[in-house]
């Protein structure tokens, strides 16, 4: 009988230490956290899911995350930004998903604003680079310009976990150097 490995909530810093080994957030760690990704489904599943996570703990959203995918359609853009009344009480009766009615509308609004960024920068990462670099402070007051529900944390969150701002692991951490490989937008701008 296998006992479940208990994951131990990170200090500053401390994901790098605390999520291997674990069977939810080891590979989220190991594979995706701090990875740069130009995907607009990615990008936006990224930011809905850090959307849904204020308030609760990131295994909650990663526990939930096929549940999500299905929910939303795999995340594509222009499907979510089509969706009406009859979607959003789908979503709202929907116990695989955070049932959050706030949420599930920024979401959907968001998704229209990723095909309008799309439209006008070729990309949701068009975007991005275009306003890349800068400091988080900045970024905060651009997405909440521009998105729904989107406060420091999440903002913090979705960029370092994109490779747009640095922190997602520590130097002595072996995914580091894998992510230092892909040359993020935020360390090629430390040299």
């Amino acid at each position: 009988m296998s006992q479940a490995v208990k994951f131990v909530a990170p200090k500053a810093n401390g994901y790098c230490e605390a999520a291997p080994g674990h069977p939810v957030h080891g590979p989220y760690h190991d594979t995706e956290y701090g990875f740069h990704n130009r995907d607009d489904a990615v990008l936006f599943e990224r930011l809905a899911l850090e959307i849904n996570q204020a308030g609760l703990s990131w295994l909650t959203i990663l526990n939930k995350r096929a549940a999500f995918m299905a929910a939303f359609e795999g995340f594509d853009p222009d499907r979510v930004a089509r969706y009406g009344a009859r979607q959003k009480a789908r979503l709202l009766k929907d116990a695989g998903i955070i049932r959050n009615r706030l949420k599930i509308e920024a979401v959907i609004d968001n998704a229209r604003v990723v095909c309008e960024l799309r439209d006008r920068h070729g990309s949701f990462a068009g975007w991005l680079d275009l306003h890349h670099p800068r400091p988080k402070d900045q970024w905060v007051k651009l997405f909440k310009q521009t998105f729904r529900f989107t406060g420091g944390e999440i903002v913090g969150e979705f960029l370092m976990s994109l490779g747009y701002l640095p922190g997602a692991h520590h130097a002595g951490c072996p995914v580091f150097k894998k992510i230092a490989q892909q040359k993020p937008p935020w360390m090629a701008l430390a040299k």
